[in-house]
């Protein structure tokens, strides 16, 4: 068995009990576990020994996944907790029942560019909910894309590569990602979204080409053709691609940063424009480095005879994101710049042929005669082509509607509701007449998961097909039955750790905050929630939170008990939550009997501990002198004998101790709990708890 499997049955932070090992990576190790609070399987990811006894990498670690963990959307890997227990450094996440991305590449091969298109817009989605939040990924692949069952998309690894950079020590790690590495990143420069935004370009150029825009021996090779190399167009490898998807693939994967798209939601909004029109072209900015690919023949030959240097190159600037009507000027401005150089190099040449010496009047005469006759030949020819394309124009567009109108026959759309996706797809009977494209995936409980619930067109509506033969057809698929939910256990617990709690669950829920209440419990721990534990939850349910303010003060006097005996005031004292606190004074009171008690007769916020002074009893009495014994002398008689026994006891002034007594108002030592003003833990009327924590 292998080392890591130690950790196979553990349970940390005594809730999640883990059961496997699933994955592993340059930073951690990745388990399948069961959270026995909510009674679902989570995916554990523990931190790897070497990486957790480095304090400033665990800091590092806790605050990322912390961050990463208010990130709440369908397209990306949930992180419900961040926590460490017995030295242990873990991330609980959700766990995902599927495959890579990257599996599912090399399973497939060549991928289908609406497959690739589908899968590129939800990461787009994901990007731009993780950006508007201030997180770079800064590490998108394929490995780190997963494919569910139903076809959706979730991002994994957030925040985890901004850790890996810490290091220098990833070799194999780093070969794998530098595939896909923007140029800044690989010049060690600064990232931001827009570095998210290249390497998602490197993952479309992979799914619709089935292979690397750049692969070498080293990591430090493929690096370097990042940042100074072109690849090849995508459509120059699979002819069947698009046009409109190859532009936005290339302007995503654009060396220049500023010219790449600004932002994820701006990449989105063109896959969805080609979505709707897949014959789309975009006009968009292109590079020096594109440039030169187009014109490298002529390039080389200047280099070569010295004629220009890279430093000579204009350098080519445009806005980050232009509308449709700056991009048609601008396209415009371009050809005219190209007109105007060709105009250019046509009046070079014609000096050049025309700076020879004076013809003679015969071949003046032939030339002329020539250019006459071209010139004729040129016109009439023109003039053909015209006639024609105003023909055909008129033809496809007016008079074959007349002439000839279509015998096309008008169809009729099946209802593809409550029938499988699968089926509806996979029939042949529809796959020359129907292009599926499904719209989003729901949960439905009247559905089985897989069914389609909703359709675009609707059922019997009567359609013609368009030129391109096929009819769109836009689908809702179910998901089937939400999956059922509980109430977890959250009494105990702070209650701003409740509601990151409840909010992780994703069901939309209400969360309110009741007026704290007075309770034996620290302030801010939950004491009660509505609906309670393990009842059902419904999307949308009110949660009602009730958070303890601490014990409830009250007062009690303390009570004159001087000359009691110290078990009677114990007794007394505990009933009224008071708590004596004995110290022993020498007196001529019997042992044990109260002497001085601390604020008696006063009132006091209890529980409340009172300084008690007790007598320790009488002083021992001192031992007479021994009698001399018997001599053999004639005592005198004649003067009288004193008494010989002393009186045994001491008058007061001896016994009283040398110091004075001590004062009624000893120092206070208490426990009382601490003034409610100073509670910074209850959360605002609206239920925000704020930034407390």
């Amino acid at each position: 068995m292998d080392s890591s499997d130690r950790y196979v049955g553990r349970i940390l932070d005594n809730r999640y009990e883990i059961l496997e090992l699933i994955g592993s990576g340059g930073m951690a190790l990745v388990y399948r576990a069961r959270c026995h609070r909510l009674n679902r399987m989570v995916a554990i990811k523990i931190l790897k020994e070497d990486l957790a006894g480095d304090e400033e990498f665990r800091r590092r670690f806790h605050t990322e996944s912390q961050a990463v963990a208010m990130l709440s959307h369908p397209n990306i890997v949930a992180v419900y907790d961040v926590s460490r227990s017995d030295n242990i450094e873990y991330i609980v996440m959700e766990l995902i029942e599927g495959i890579t991305l990257k599996q599912y590449i090399n399973k497939k091969g060549l991928l289908n560019w609406k497959e690739a298109l589908h899968f590129a817009t939800q990461v787009t989605k994901a990007l731009n909910h993780a950006h508007s939040r201030g997180i770079i990924h800064r590490d998108i692949k394929p490995h780190n894309i997963m494919i569910l069952k139903d076809g959706s998309v979730k991002v994994a690894d957030f925040g985890i590569a901004r850790l890996l950079s810490v290091q220098n020590t990833l070799t194999q790690e780093a070969l794998g990602s530098v595939h896909y590495i923007s140029p800044e990143q690989a010049k060690g420069g600064h990232v931001d979204a827009r570095s998210d935004i290249y390497s998602l370009g490197v993952v479309m150029y992979e799914m619709l080409t089935s292979r690397l825009p750049f692969v070498g021996e080293s990591a430090v090779s493929i690096a370097i053709q990042h940042i100074s190399a072109i690849p090849l167009m995508p459509r120059d490898i699979n002819p069947d691609i698009p046009v409109g998807l190859e532009d936005i693939t290339m302007h995503a994967m654009e060396p220049d940063i500023n010219l790449r798209f600004t932002t994820a939601g701006e990449m989105q909004m063109d896959l969805e424009e080609f979505r709707k029109n897949p014959s789309i072209v975009f006009n968009y900015a292109m590079s020096d480095q594109y440039d030169k690919q187009q014109t490298d023949a002529q390039d080389i030959d200047e280099t070569r005879s010295g004629a220009k240097s890279p430093s000579a190159r204009p350098e080519i600037t445009a806005p980050r994101r232009e509308a449709p009507a700056a991009r048609t000027e601008r396209a415009q401005a371009t050809r005219d710049a190209v007109s105007h150089d060709k105009a250019s190099r046509d009046f070079a040449a014609r000096k050049k042929a025309f700076n020879k010496p004076e013809m003679t009047g015969d071949e003046y005469r032939t030339v002329k005669t020539r250019a006459s006759n071209t010139s004729a030949l040129v016109g009439v020819f023109s003039v053909i082509v015209f006639i024609v394309i105003v023909v055909v124009f008129m033809w496809n567009f007016f008079l074959k509607e007349i002439f000839n109108p279509p015998n096309r026959e008008l169809i009729t759309i099946p209802t593809f509701i409550n029938r499988r996706y699968e089926d509806v797809v996979n029939n042949p009977a529809y796959q020359d007449l129907y292009v599926f494209i499904v719209d989003r995936y729901e949960y439905s409980a009247g559905y089985a998961e897989g069914v389609i619930i909703q359709q675009n067109p609707t059922a019997e509506r009567q359609q013609s097909p368009p030129i391109s033969g096929k009819i769109n057809v836009t689908l809702v698929v179910s998901n089937g039955a939400e999956p059922p939910n509980i109430m977890p256990n959250l009494v105990g617990r702070h209650f701003s750790y409740a509601r990151i709690e409840l909010e992780s669950l994703a069901m939309d829920l209400r969360i309110e905050f009741d007026v704290p209440v007075f309770s034996e419990m620290d302030r801010g721990l939950v004491v009660e929630t509505i609906p309670a534990a393990n009842e059902p939850l419904t999307r949308g349910t009110t949660i009602l939170i009730i958070y303890s303010a601490g014990p409830e003060s009250r007062s009690e006097t303390v009570p004159d008990m001087v000359g009691h005996s110290m078990e009677s005031l114990e007794e007394a004292f505990l009933a009224l939550d008071l708590i004596p606190s004995f110290q022993l004074l020498e007196s001529n009171e019997p042992a044990g009997t109260v002497l001085i008690i601390q604020k008696v007769n006063q009132k006091v916020e209890v529980p409340a501990t009172i300084l008690v002074y007790v007598s320790t009893g009488p002083p021992v009495a001192t031992e007479p002198p021994e009698s001399p014994g018997p001599t053999t002398e004639t005592p005198d008689t004649s003067v009288e004998p004193a008494d010989p026994t002393p009186d045994p006891s001491p008058s007061p002034a001896e016994t009283a101790p040398e110091t004075p007594p001590p004062s009624a108002e000893p120092t206070e030592t208490t426990d009382e709990p601490t003034d409610p003003d100073t509670f910074h833990d209850t959360p605002p009327p609206n239920g925000d708890t704020g930034d407390d924590q």
